[in-house]
């Protein structure tokens, strides 16, 4: 059996897709050790993973793209957080790997210091995606604005020339800063974003299609496995067996972003409606909001626990949030405030599987009617439910691993 070392940058919405892949691998017989985020270690012993936290320098470099004005800002932001943290994440897999002394390394697609280590080191390793990726395709449209598939001749001109303006902008603030850090480890340079989105010899993108764009010419190294889901052990909810409506979960970021507006204005929306709102704010305040009596307001509630007896969940956009309720069959109404979260939304109402009310048009009407539709969409999502069976989730993606690290 082989020994397996797994880092991941500092958000649960990342360590958490990751999880089950690694539960699964454990229980094949591998050895795993894991490097992640302070509030996810401990967790992640519970659950038996050997983990231990990052440096804590890549901590403190917190992510700010809440703050930008537009999809665009939002994602040079981004990528300037992932450049901060690159030299870091260098010394510290270096640490990892010659203390562990792992067969294969898996790392975390927004850790571009970590992957250049892994790339350097020289042994197998994979680099896993939770999110849409940024990879660049004649059957997808240029990625962060949440622009629709293209049809015809004119969408695709459209889409040849919005690409150098979103990402072209995005590579030239980037490149030039991972090219020195690749250059200190003896490696080339990245001539366009789409090379680090290829440069892992195995790719384990946590989605599936039809929810992903269905594209030609899919690297040979992507491996689509559909979602994975990880939860915390919880306390039973005696208030929410007790609840005898249909539910709508609302969900916000585990990741802060100002997105608080989205409890507020589904509750307007939905005081009136024949359903129990369950809402949570895992990076938030509960405190202020008005509660309305058909309603529960919660900093965390196992997602799992409730999604079963949803008659629609209102996201985000984030993509975990989304893909979790899909993954059940239930439609989404996707509200994106920025990151990656435009893509999602799209994705959903591409697909059939729910409906998309940009933040900027958020109120209480719209999204009452926007989750009136959704909730007649459900077999939209069912259909990627079965799709995303039929990927294979983390057992597909340990197979993977094992084709690719331990072979």
């Amino acid at each position: 059996m082989a020994r397996i070392l797994a880092y991941t940058s500092p958000a649960l919405g990342h360590l958490f897709p990751l999880a089950p892949i690694l539960l699964e691998l454990q229980r094949r017989g591998h050895a795993v050790t894991l490097r992640t985020l302070t509030a996810g270690v401990d967790r992640m012993r519970g659950a038996g993973l050997d983990a231990a936290a990052i440096d804590d320098r890549i901590e403190a470099i917190a992510l700010d793209d809440y703050r930008a004005k537009s999809p665009a800002g939002s994602i040079a932001r981004s990528t300037t957080v992932f450049a901060a943290r690159a030299a870091h994440e260098v010394t510290d897999l270096r640490a990892a790997i010659e203390a562990e002394r792992p067969d294969g390394v898996i790392v975390d697609i927004n850790t571009w210091g970590a992957m250049a280590a892994a790339e350097a080191w020289g042994g197998p390793w994979a680099a896993f995606c939770p999110y849409p990726i940024p990879l660049s395709s004649p059957d997808a449209p240029p990625f962060g604005l949440g622009l629709p598939p293209a049809r015809g001749p004119l969408g695709r001109l459209r889409d040849a020339a919005v690409r150098p303006l979103v990402m072209g902008a995005v590579e030239r603030a980037t490149l030039p800063k991972v090219a020195a850090l690749r250059a200190s480890l003896g490696l080339a340079p990245f001539r366009s974003l789409d090379e680090l989105q290829t440069a892992a010899p195995l790719l384990i993108y946590l989605t599936a299609e039809p929810f992903e764009y269905p594209r030609r010419d899919w690297p040979a190294s992507y491996a689509l496995v559909g979602p994975t889901h990880w939860e915390p052990p919880h306390d039973p909810l005696p208030w929410l067996d007790a609840v005898d409506r249909p539910i709508v979960l609302v969900t916000t970021s585990s990741e802060f972003q100002d997105d608080g507006e989205l409890v507020g204005t589904a509750f307007a929306a939905l005081e009136g409606e024949d359903v129990f709102v369950v809402a949570t704010l895992p990076s938030g305040d509960p405190d202020g909001y008005a509660v309305p009596a058909n309603a529960r307001l919660e900093r965390f509630v196992p997602h799992g626990a409730v999604l079963p007896r949803a008659a629609c969940a209102v996201t985000h956009g984030g993509m975990g949030a989304t893909q979790k309720a899909l993954a059940h069959g239930v439609p989404v109404c996707a509200v994106p405030f920025g990151r990656d979260q435009f893509e999602v939304a799209r994705r959903v109402e591409v697909a059939g599987a729910g409906t998309r009310l940009p933040a900027s048009r958020l109120g209480a009407e719209r999204l009452r009617a926007k989750v009136r539709a959704a909730m007649a969409r459900r077999p939209g999502a069912e259909a990627v439910a079965r799709a995303y069976r039929a990927a294979g989730g983390a057992v597909a993606a340990a197979d993977a691993v094992e084709r690719g690290l331990v072979a």
